[in-house]
């Protein structure tokens, strides 16, 4: 796959325009799931963050930016996207290093090293299961290559005893979630987020914990959408996700603390 040319990119405002993002203008774009994921960690000044799979740091990028003093690694496969992440770190000033590897062969000096906090939005579906899309980039960041089991053995690896995993999937791929989870983390929390009121919950943010003992916990879904129906064009966010997407807000109130 080539590296992006300028004129392959767009620059795109996150977080009210905290974090510049630069993209490809065709392939994987970041949306609103990368900040949301973001906004579920309780990260503090002075913790370290590694990010699985960063793609062009829309994500831990975000969560720099909303907690000052919390210094990041990201993990890409893909070098354009790599590259992409490296530049957008030195354009909003990040404490974050990105490494090009895959993250089943991480380098032995990450090996080396734990993190108060592992974030991962893996490809959504199974291999095989949804048609390829035709870029490159974009059909390697849907579609699982890695097992998604592999993502959580070395999310656990990494993790500083009492350290939080935090990861963004399909709700169908929830109880592939809890089998990652099993024998490695406690302290399972489920936030499912569903679109409205009524509506099944399509995507859940999983937290688990290395070295938890608390029970399993099932909270009630992020609405992500006012209203039952979506009525006009524009944006009809909640006020807690409009304050997590636009002004750098935490999700509080819902995940233990």
């Amino acid at each position: 796959m080539s590296l992006f040319s300028n004129s392959d990119l767009t620059c795109n405002d996150f977080l009210g325009g905290r974090v510049r993002l630069w993209q490809p203008r065709s392939g994987y774009r970041a949306g609103v799931d990368p900040v949301l994921l973001a906004a579920s960690v309780p990260a503090t000044r002075g913790h370290t963050v590694l990010e699985l799979g960063c793609g062009a740091g829309a994500a831990i990028l975000c969560l720099l930016a909303r907690v000052p003093g919390v210094s990041g690694v990201g993990v890409e496969l893909q070098s354009p996207y790599a590259k992409l992440a490296r530049r957008n770190a030195v354009e909003n000033d990040a404490a974050l290093e990105v490494v090009e590897a895959n993250l089943s062969a991480l380098p032995t000096d990450l090996k080396q090293r734990q993190f108060d906090h592992v974030i991962a939005n893996p490809p959504y579906y199974r291999a095989g299961a949804h048609s390829p899309a035709t870029d490159e980039g974009r059909s390697i960041a849907l579609g699982e290559g890695t097992p998604l089991d592999v993502w959580f053995e070395v999310a656990a690896k990494r993790l500083a005893p009492r350290g939080y995993l935090h990861m963004i999937q399909k709700a169908d791929r929830l109880p592939d979630m809890l089998a990652g989870c099993a024998g490695r983390l406690g302290s399972v929390e489920v936030l499912p987020l569903a679109a409205r009121n009524g509506r099944a919950a399509e995507l859940v943010i999983l937290r688990a914990r290395k070295g938890g003992r608390a029970a399993f916990q099932l909270h009630a879904p992020l609405i992500l959408h006012a209203g039952d129906r979506h009525e006009k064009d524009g944006e009809n966010y909640t006020t807690q996700v409009s304050a997590a997407l636009r002004d750098g807000g935490a999700i509080t109130g819902i995940f233990n603390q």
